[in-house]
């Protein structure tokens, strides 16, 4: 059973930083892919940053130069930092990762979200 817990987020005001965290809980799971996705308010959920199993990283045209996704492999974690925040950057930040085990299985799951508010 592989279950993602996410933490962080928050209300900010424009120019200010957030941090957001997803855990992966499992036996015996690495991580392969992941990504951040993010749900504005009447929009339809859209990927703000990925990072592949390489580490190679692809973020949208909106947040490039402001957010960085990272990794850490020891707590099956992934990251994102977001740095001056803007006011449509609000909405729902979901982690999505592939957890992958030694007999590579590979587990998709969701996170369960979690709000981010910036105000102007």
């Amino acid at each position: 059973q592989v279950q993602l817990v996410e933490s962080g987020g928050g209300s900010v005001q424009a120019g200010g930083s957030l941090s957001l965290s997803c855990t992966a809980s499992g036996t015996a799971v690495s991580l392969n892919s992941m990504a951040w996705y993010l749900q504005g308010p009447g929009h339809e959920r859209e990927l703000v940053a990925r990072m592949s199993e390489s580490g190679t990283t692809n973020y949208a045209d909106s947040v490039k130069g402001r957010f960085t996704i990272s990794r850490n492999n020891t707590k099956n974690a992934v990251f994102l930092q977001m740095n001056s925040l803007k006011p449509e950057d609000t909405g729902v930040y979901s982690c999505y990762i592939v957890a992958e085990d030694d007999s590579r299985n590979y587990y998709p799951r969701w996170g369960q979200g979690t709000q981010v508010t910036v105000s102007s």
